[in-house]
């Protein structure tokens, strides 16, 4: 580590985190430690920090004291995590009929926040101080299993408005302490493709973090061009916020020449789950609870696909319990070779409009469909939008032009899939949005 980075982690970002109000440093020490713990004993400080969660919302949170009035739950009887169960699981339309009674009469400084709306409405809710200490410390420790830390040059390629309208004065400052620079994800046009490749020539940055489509299409501009950022010394790109495709990962290990990093959460549930250099998506349990629930809302076994729930034990002021991701995933039940007691997500396949329907009734994960168009080499891009069991519409980026012969290869492919009797409308458009959060996604179910 560098006179530098010492100087970064060692004063500047304890001091920037202390004005802010949070306990980050605290927070990250004490993470830093409870990783190695064995698995039983980890489990155990999971289940003491979910008690003392419980209780503090059931005497300061109102829609908790009346909740646990009403069923009778007592938070300090709660012994297992499956004691957990007793409680209902939390929805989006529930949040914003009950925001102001989720809010804790003794919380201060609580900041507005809300979802990118990917799947509908935006969400509106709040974080505090406690949350936000936790999920910076959880971030900067998975950061460090990579060998890069704080101080380290890094490059971030993001979208979300929150973060692209806050570079005032002191937020630019900031990031140009800590040696992060910005580079907007919804700004991906050829022209700032060129730059954004030349900034990171210029920059040679240790890391990379962002959406898994906006560096895949820099690794893909790059490629297709012979540019060479494959010998900068990136040691690592850590892509989130989308589900990341197997192409994906390839385009960007081959573009960047480093690993990629994947990581799982949101603004909404916090940071979820990391990968390790083993390639374990390592949940933070010592702040989270992560159940994997049917349709029924029933809990499913290690090995089972279901819903993903989770409740975030630091979010007291405004909290999360039980909440419903909306995101399809697999629970694992074996320990990761990397040595850290820490559970692991064996999948995260993507939101459940991830997922499309065929007209018999049979669940297919849109993977099935990006197959179809991913390969053929007229298509620069697309998006297929499920209307309804008898439409899905596509709207098509061709790389000269729509020709009659891929028309027919997609209609065929789509309807193997999907149903002869299903309707395939197709669009040639010169551009794909993405969402106002900065994302993209390829296949989006309404069904």
């Amino acid at each position: 580590m560098s006179l530098y980075q010492k100087l970064v982690a060692g004063a500047l970002f304890p001091l920037h985190e202390k004005l802010k109000g949070h306990s980050t440093t605290a927070v990250h020490k004490s993470l830093d430690q409870s990783q190695w713990l064995p698995p039983a004993q980890l489990a155990e400080l999971q289940l003491a920090n979910l008690r003392g969660f419980l209780e503090r919302i059931g005497r300061t949170v109102p829609y908790y004291e009346n909740l646990f009035a009403s069923l009778g739950f007592r938070p300090e009887a709660v012994t297992t995590l499956a004691d957990l169960q007793a409680l209902p699981l939390l929805d989006k339309p529930t949040i914003r009929a009950h925001t102001d009674a989720l809010k804790a009469r003794d919380a201060s400084g609580l900041k507005r926040f809300n979802t990118g709306g990917s799947s509908g409405e935006p969400l509106i809710f709040y974080l505090g101080n406690e949350r936000v200490s936790h999920d910076v410390a959880a971030k900067r420790r998975a950061t460090r299993w990579w060998g890069v830390d704080l101080g380290d040059p890094e490059i971030v390629v993001w979208g979300s408005p929150i973060e692209l309208g806050s570079q005032d004065r002191v937020r630019l400052l900031r990031d140009k302490l800590f040696r992060t620079e910005l580079l907007s994800a919804f700004e991906m046009s050829e022209a700032n493709l060129t730059k954004f490749v030349q900034r990171i020539q210029q920059l040679r940055p240790k890391m990379l973090f962002g959406y898994p489509s906006s560096l895949a299409l820099i690794a893909d501009f790059a490629l297709a061009r012979g540019l060479a950022l494959n010998t900068l010394g990136i040691k690592v790109a850590f892509v989130t916020s989308e589900r990341l495709y197997d192409h994906q990962r390839e385009r960007i290990e081959q573009a960047f020449g480093c690993p990629v990093a994947n990581g799982y959460g949101g603004r909404d549930a916090g940071f979820i789950a990391h990968a390790c250099p083993e390639g374990s998506l390592h949940i933070t349990a010592e702040d989270m609870v992560v159940e994997i629930v049917d349709g029924d809302g029933r809990v499913l076994p290690a090995g089972e696909q279901g819903e993903i729930v989770v409740t975030h034990l630091f979010t007291s002021e405004f909290p999360f319990v039980r909440y419903r991701t909306g995101d399809v995933g697999t629970l694992g039940g074996q320990p990761c070779p990397c040595g850290r007691g820490l559970p692991v997500l064996a999948s995260v396949e993507g939101r459940t409009t991830d997922f499309v329907t065929a007209a018999d009734g049979t669940i297919l994960h849109g993977l099935a469909l990006i197959y179809v168009l991913r390969d053929m080499p007229g298509v620069a891009n697309f998006r297929i939008v499920q209307e309804s069991l008898t439409l899905t519409r596509v709207e098509v980026v061709p790389r000269d032009v729509l020709t009659e012969l891929m028309v027919a290869e997609i209609h065929r492919g789509l309807q193997a899939r999907l149903g002869q009797e299903v309707t395939i409308e197709m669009r040639q458009v010169e551009a794909i949005a993405r969402e106002q959060s900065g994302k993209f996604r390829y296949v989006v179910s309404k069904v």
